[in-house]
């Protein structure tokens, strides 16, 4: 994959290690995280240590039919009605880990109200329904450095035609 393309179809393994050898293993590549990946890295959900391989798609808003752009609730119902799915919660490291060669962001903004350019956002399930605790990851790379972030937002923002979001592929095997 070049640093322009998409992400058509990757397999990535999640699972398989605890939450301090995830941490670990993100501290040793050099990858940056923020408060909110802190807090959803503390989650449970990251207790489970058994590895499956998904396969993981890259879809934008006006991809899923939005070209105006729509909230999170609308987009994660679009993926599912194209058939994708959302991903295991514990996606977003595992992601990060795996995808090393993403576009550069051109903007070094870190927190704007808005999904920063060249960020990828991980569809899955929300880990609480609390607006204050982070609804899940997104990747982005700024000026060289590789970022694993949480965000929030509320049901009321407006995610953009171009905002870039990572499904699970539905599975090719029975």
């Amino acid at each position: 994959m070049t640093n322009s393309s998409r992400i058509d179809l990757l397999e990535v393994t999640v699972g398989g290690r605890s939450r301090d050898q995830l941490r670990s293993a993100l501290t040793s590549r050099g990858i940056l995280v923020n408060v909110h990946a802190e807090t959803l890295l503390d989650a449970d959900v990251f207790d489970r240590e058994d590895a499956r391989v998904i396969a993981v798609t890259e879809r934008t808003v006006a991809d899923l039919g939005r070209p105006d752009g729509a909230v999170l609730s609308e987009i994660l119902e679009l993926g599912l009605q194209q058939g994708l799915l959302l991903c295991p919660a514990d996606t977003g490291p595992y992601l990060r880990l795996t995808l090393a060669d993403q576009a550069p962001s051109t903007d070094a903004v870190m927190s704007s109200g808005k999904a920063p350019d060249g960020s990828l956002t991980v569809a899955s399930e929300a880990l609480s329904d609390d607006v204050d605790y982070p609804k899940g990851f997104y990747l982005r790379v700024v000026e060289g450095q590789l970022w694993l972030r949480g965000y929030r937002c509320d049901d009321e923002h407006v995610w953009s035609a171009q905002d870039r979001f990572v499904f699970r592929a539905p599975s090719v095997s029975s």
